[in-house]
Protein backbone atom coordinates (compact mmCIF):
# COMPACT_ATOMS: atom_id res chain seq x y z
CA UNK A 1 0.00 0.00 0.00
CA UNK A 2 2.78 2.46 0.94
CA UNK A 3 4.57 1.78 -2.36
CA UNK A 4 1.36 2.43 -4.32
CA UNK A 5 0.81 5.70 -2.50
CA UNK A 6 4.40 6.78 -3.17
CA UNK A 7 4.18 5.93 -6.87
CA UNK A 8 0.94 7.92 -7.13
CA UNK A 9 2.65 10.86 -5.44
CA UNK A 10 5.51 10.73 -7.93
CA UNK A 11 3.06 10.66 -10.84
CA UNK A 12 1.16 13.62 -9.40
CA UNK A 13 4.41 15.54 -8.98
CA UNK A 14 5.35 14.85 -12.60
CA UNK A 15 1.96 16.04 -13.81
CA UNK A 16 1.81 19.06 -11.51
CA UNK A 17 5.07 20.27 -12.99
CA UNK A 18 3.12 20.79 -16.20
CA UNK A 19 1.07 23.46 -14.45
CA UNK A 20 4.07 25.53 -13.35
CA UNK A 21 6.50 25.02 -16.24
CA UNK A 22 6.40 24.45 -19.97
CA UNK A 23 4.25 21.35 -20.67
CA UNK A 24 6.00 18.00 -20.73
CA UNK A 25 6.87 16.49 -24.10
CA UNK A 26 7.64 12.87 -23.25
CA UNK A 27 5.74 10.09 -25.01
CA UNK A 28 6.46 7.32 -22.49
CA UNK A 29 7.04 7.40 -18.74
CA UNK A 30 8.04 4.71 -16.26
CA UNK A 31 8.84 4.87 -12.55
CA UNK A 32 11.74 2.61 -11.56
CA UNK A 33 11.36 1.02 -8.14
CA UNK A 34 10.19 3.86 -5.86
CA UNK A 35 11.85 6.64 -7.82
CA UNK A 36 15.17 6.41 -5.97
CA UNK A 37 16.38 7.38 -2.50
CA UNK A 38 17.39 10.95 -3.34
CA UNK A 39 15.50 14.14 -2.55
CA UNK A 40 14.07 14.35 -6.10
CA UNK A 41 12.04 11.25 -6.96
CA UNK A 42 12.99 10.19 -10.48
CA UNK A 43 11.17 9.06 -13.59
CA UNK A 44 12.36 7.48 -16.82
CA UNK A 45 10.97 9.07 -19.97
CA UNK A 46 11.16 8.86 -23.75
CA UNK A 47 11.49 12.16 -25.60
CA UNK A 48 10.22 12.15 -29.21
CA UNK A 49 12.82 14.70 -30.31
CA UNK A 50 15.70 12.40 -29.28
CA UNK A 51 15.71 9.05 -31.05
CA UNK A 52 17.51 6.05 -29.56
CA UNK A 53 17.93 7.58 -26.11
CA UNK A 54 16.23 7.36 -22.72
CA UNK A 55 16.08 10.11 -20.07
CA UNK A 56 16.28 9.61 -16.30
CA UNK A 57 15.39 12.81 -14.39
CA UNK A 58 13.53 14.19 -11.39
CA UNK A 59 9.77 13.93 -11.81
CA UNK A 60 9.08 17.46 -10.60
CA UNK A 61 10.95 19.96 -12.76
CA UNK A 62 9.27 22.97 -11.16
CA UNK A 63 11.93 23.11 -8.43
CA UNK A 64 14.71 23.60 -10.99
CA UNK A 65 15.56 26.86 -12.71
CA UNK A 66 18.48 28.97 -13.90
CA UNK A 67 19.76 29.23 -10.32
CA UNK A 68 19.25 25.57 -9.45
CA UNK A 69 20.10 23.37 -12.40
CA UNK A 70 20.56 19.68 -13.12
CA UNK A 71 24.08 18.54 -14.09
CA UNK A 72 24.07 16.34 -17.19
CA UNK A 73 25.32 12.75 -17.44
CA UNK A 74 25.63 10.98 -20.78
CA UNK A 75 25.62 7.20 -20.32
CA UNK A 76 26.68 4.22 -22.43
CA UNK A 77 25.42 0.69 -21.75
CA UNK A 78 27.15 -2.64 -21.30
CA UNK A 79 27.50 -4.95 -24.31
CA UNK A 80 26.99 -1.91 -26.57
CA UNK A 81 23.27 -2.40 -25.89
CA UNK A 82 20.99 0.08 -27.60
CA UNK A 83 18.77 0.18 -24.51
CA UNK A 84 19.62 0.91 -20.85
CA UNK A 85 17.39 -1.98 -19.68
CA UNK A 86 20.13 -3.43 -17.45
CA UNK A 87 20.98 -0.15 -15.73
CA UNK A 88 17.57 1.35 -14.92
CA UNK A 89 17.84 0.95 -11.12
CA UNK A 90 21.33 2.47 -11.12
CA UNK A 91 20.47 5.41 -13.40
CA UNK A 92 17.16 6.17 -11.70
CA UNK A 93 18.92 6.29 -8.33
CA UNK A 94 21.52 8.75 -9.63
CA UNK A 95 18.81 10.94 -11.19
CA UNK A 96 16.94 11.08 -7.88
CA UNK A 97 19.88 12.97 -6.40
CA UNK A 98 19.35 15.84 -8.81
CA UNK A 99 20.94 14.79 -12.10
CA UNK A 100 19.75 14.66 -15.71
CA UNK A 101 20.85 11.38 -17.27
CA UNK A 102 20.77 10.92 -21.04
CA UNK A 103 21.29 7.21 -21.64
CA UNK A 104 22.08 5.69 -24.99
CA UNK A 105 19.33 3.47 -26.34
CA UNK A 106 15.64 2.87 -26.70
CA UNK A 107 13.18 3.18 -23.82
CA UNK A 108 12.95 -0.14 -21.92
CA UNK A 109 9.31 -0.90 -21.16
CA UNK A 110 10.18 -3.84 -18.87
CA UNK A 111 13.17 -5.92 -17.76
CA UNK A 112 13.38 -7.93 -20.97
CA UNK A 113 17.01 -8.07 -22.18
CA UNK A 114 17.62 -5.97 -25.27
CA UNK A 115 18.09 -7.84 -28.52
CA UNK A 116 18.96 -5.78 -31.55
CA UNK A 117 21.68 -3.77 -33.29
CA UNK A 118 24.57 -2.45 -31.22
CA UNK A 119 24.69 1.17 -30.15
CA UNK A 120 27.08 3.72 -31.66
CA UNK A 121 29.84 5.79 -30.05
CA UNK A 122 28.27 8.93 -31.53
CA UNK A 123 25.05 8.47 -29.56
CA UNK A 124 26.62 9.82 -26.38
CA UNK A 125 27.50 13.10 -28.09
CA UNK A 126 24.13 13.23 -29.87
CA UNK A 127 22.48 13.02 -26.45
CA UNK A 128 24.67 15.78 -25.07
CA UNK A 129 24.03 18.06 -28.06
CA UNK A 130 20.29 17.50 -27.60
CA UNK A 131 20.38 18.32 -23.88
CA UNK A 132 22.30 21.55 -24.48
CA UNK A 133 19.86 22.56 -27.21
CA UNK A 134 16.90 21.80 -24.92
CA UNK A 135 18.36 24.00 -22.23
CA UNK A 136 18.41 26.92 -24.69
CA UNK A 137 14.94 26.30 -26.14
CA UNK A 138 12.22 28.44 -24.54
CA UNK A 139 9.61 25.93 -25.71
CA UNK A 140 11.30 23.00 -23.96
CA UNK A 141 10.32 21.77 -20.49
CA UNK A 142 14.07 21.68 -19.79
CA UNK A 143 14.65 25.35 -20.63
CA UNK A 144 17.35 26.78 -18.31
CA UNK A 145 17.02 23.78 -16.01
CA UNK A 146 20.14 21.93 -17.18
CA UNK A 147 23.65 22.75 -16.03
CA UNK A 148 25.58 22.75 -19.29
CA UNK A 149 28.82 23.65 -17.48
CA UNK A 150 28.82 20.50 -15.37
CA UNK A 151 28.70 17.40 -17.57
CA UNK A 152 29.86 13.82 -17.06
CA UNK A 153 30.39 11.09 -19.61
CA UNK A 154 30.02 7.62 -18.15
CA UNK A 155 29.41 4.04 -19.16
CA UNK A 156 29.68 0.37 -18.28
CA UNK A 157 31.82 -2.18 -20.16
CA UNK A 158 31.33 -1.29 -23.86
CA UNK A 159 29.74 1.95 -22.65
CA UNK A 160 32.98 2.70 -20.83
CA UNK A 161 34.87 2.26 -24.09
CA UNK A 162 32.40 4.61 -25.77
CA UNK A 163 33.06 7.11 -22.99
CA UNK A 164 36.81 6.84 -23.46
CA UNK A 165 36.35 7.31 -27.20
CA UNK A 166 34.51 10.56 -26.42
CA UNK A 167 36.75 11.71 -23.56
CA UNK A 168 38.33 14.55 -25.56
CA UNK A 169 35.05 16.49 -25.82
CA UNK A 170 35.89 19.84 -24.25
CA UNK A 171 32.46 20.18 -22.62
CA UNK A 172 33.07 17.35 -20.16
CA UNK A 173 33.79 18.03 -16.49
CA UNK A 174 34.50 14.43 -15.45
CA UNK A 175 34.38 10.88 -16.80
CA UNK A 176 33.30 7.69 -15.04
CA UNK A 177 34.36 4.28 -16.36
CA UNK A 178 32.51 1.29 -14.91
CA UNK A 179 33.63 -2.34 -15.37
CA UNK A 180 35.71 -1.24 -18.32
CA UNK A 181 39.09 -0.16 -19.59
CA UNK A 182 40.95 0.10 -22.87
CA UNK A 183 42.03 -3.30 -24.11
CA UNK A 184 45.63 -4.35 -23.69
CA UNK A 185 44.84 -7.15 -26.16
CA UNK A 186 42.40 -6.18 -28.90
CA UNK A 187 41.85 -9.82 -29.84
CA UNK A 188 39.96 -10.30 -26.57
CA UNK A 189 37.32 -7.72 -27.52
CA UNK A 190 33.81 -8.43 -28.71
CA UNK A 191 33.43 -7.74 -32.45
CA UNK A 192 32.48 -4.17 -33.39
CA UNK A 193 33.24 -2.70 -29.97
CA UNK A 194 34.94 0.72 -29.98
CA UNK A 195 38.69 0.27 -29.78
CA UNK A 196 40.52 3.44 -28.76
CA UNK A 197 44.25 2.95 -28.35
CA UNK A 198 45.89 3.33 -24.94
CA UNK A 199 47.37 6.63 -26.13
CA UNK A 200 43.86 8.07 -25.78
CA UNK A 201 44.37 8.10 -22.00
CA UNK A 202 46.88 10.92 -22.36
CA UNK A 203 44.11 13.07 -23.84
CA UNK A 204 42.01 12.94 -20.67
CA UNK A 205 41.87 16.44 -19.16
CA UNK A 206 39.25 16.00 -16.42
CA UNK A 207 38.97 14.08 -13.12
CA UNK A 208 38.33 10.40 -13.78
CA UNK A 209 37.03 7.46 -11.79
CA UNK A 210 37.11 3.74 -12.53
CA UNK A 211 34.51 1.63 -10.70
CA UNK A 212 35.44 -2.03 -11.12
CA UNK A 213 34.38 -5.48 -9.90
CA UNK A 214 37.87 -6.42 -8.67
CA UNK A 215 39.89 -9.34 -9.98
CA UNK A 216 36.87 -11.45 -11.04
CA UNK A 217 35.77 -8.63 -13.34
CA UNK A 218 36.90 -9.45 -16.89
CA UNK A 219 37.64 -5.74 -17.35
CA UNK A 220 39.69 -5.44 -14.14
CA UNK A 221 43.16 -5.67 -15.65
CA UNK A 222 42.30 -3.35 -18.54
CA UNK A 223 40.79 -0.81 -16.14
CA UNK A 224 43.67 -0.93 -13.68
CA UNK A 225 46.16 -0.63 -16.54
CA UNK A 226 44.31 2.54 -17.57
CA UNK A 227 44.46 3.83 -14.01
CA UNK A 228 48.20 3.21 -13.83
CA UNK A 229 48.75 5.15 -17.06
CA UNK A 230 46.70 8.23 -16.09
CA UNK A 231 48.92 10.62 -14.15
CA UNK A 232 48.02 14.18 -15.16
CA UNK A 233 44.51 14.46 -13.65
CA UNK A 234 42.82 13.39 -10.40
CA UNK A 235 41.99 9.71 -10.84
CA UNK A 236 40.55 7.01 -8.60
CA UNK A 237 40.10 3.27 -9.02
CA UNK A 238 37.43 1.81 -6.75
CA UNK A 239 37.02 -1.96 -6.56
CA UNK A 240 34.26 -4.09 -5.05
CA UNK A 241 34.54 -7.89 -5.49
CA UNK A 242 31.29 -8.42 -7.41
CA UNK A 243 32.66 -9.30 -10.85
CA UNK A 244 31.80 -7.78 -14.21
CA UNK A 245 28.06 -7.52 -13.58
CA UNK A 246 28.49 -4.91 -10.87
CA UNK A 247 25.49 -4.07 -8.68
CA UNK A 248 23.41 -2.18 -11.25
CA UNK A 249 20.37 -4.45 -10.98
CA UNK A 250 20.30 -4.50 -7.19
CA UNK A 251 17.76 -2.28 -5.40
CA UNK A 252 18.63 1.37 -6.11
CA UNK A 253 21.68 0.25 -8.06
CA UNK A 254 23.45 -1.17 -5.00
CA UNK A 255 26.91 -0.12 -3.89
CA UNK A 256 28.02 0.97 -7.36
CA UNK A 257 25.28 3.62 -7.37
CA UNK A 258 26.33 4.89 -3.93
CA UNK A 259 29.95 5.42 -5.00
CA UNK A 260 29.06 6.74 -8.45
CA UNK A 261 26.57 9.24 -7.02
CA UNK A 262 29.10 10.52 -4.50
CA UNK A 263 31.68 11.06 -7.26
CA UNK A 264 29.16 12.94 -9.41
CA UNK A 265 27.97 15.06 -6.49
CA UNK A 266 31.57 16.02 -5.77
CA UNK A 267 32.68 16.67 -9.33
CA UNK A 268 29.49 18.25 -10.72
CA UNK A 269 28.03 19.93 -7.63
CA UNK A 270 31.17 20.64 -5.59
CA UNK A 271 29.58 18.79 -2.67
CA UNK A 272 32.04 18.82 0.26
CA UNK A 273 30.42 15.89 2.03
CA UNK A 274 30.59 13.78 -1.13
CA UNK A 275 34.26 14.75 -1.52
CA UNK A 276 35.02 13.04 1.79
CA UNK A 277 34.13 9.76 0.11
CA UNK A 278 37.37 10.11 -1.87
CA UNK A 279 39.64 12.57 -0.04
CA UNK A 280 41.90 11.68 2.85
CA UNK A 281 43.68 8.58 4.08
CA UNK A 282 40.51 7.11 5.61
CA UNK A 283 38.13 8.27 2.90
CA UNK A 284 34.53 7.14 2.85
CA UNK A 285 34.93 4.56 0.09
CA UNK A 286 37.63 2.75 2.05
CA UNK A 287 35.28 2.54 5.04
CA UNK A 288 32.47 0.86 3.07
CA UNK A 289 32.29 -2.90 3.36
CA UNK A 290 34.25 -4.73 0.67
CA UNK A 291 35.58 -1.67 -1.15
CA UNK A 292 39.20 -0.76 -1.78
CA UNK A 293 40.35 2.42 -3.43
CA UNK A 294 43.50 3.61 -5.15
CA UNK A 295 43.87 7.25 -6.12
CA UNK A 296 46.27 9.84 -7.52
CA UNK A 297 46.25 13.65 -7.49
CA UNK A 298 43.25 13.70 -5.16
CA UNK A 299 44.67 14.20 -1.62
Amino acid sequence: MKKSILISAICIAALSACNTTTPETYTQIRIIEDGGTGANKAIMVEEPSLAEHTIFRPADLSVFNAQKQLPIIIWGNGACSNSPWEHVNFLSEIASHGFFVVAIGNFPTDTTPYQGPMSRVEQQIEGLDWAIAQNADKNSPYYQKLDIKNIAAAGMSCGGLQTLANCTDGRLSTIMICNSGLFTNHAAAMPNMPMPEKEQLQNIKVPTIYILGDTTDIAYYNGMDDYNQINNVPVAACNLPVGHGGTYREPHGGEFAAVATAWLQWQLKNDAEAARMFEGENCGVSQRKGWRIEKKNID
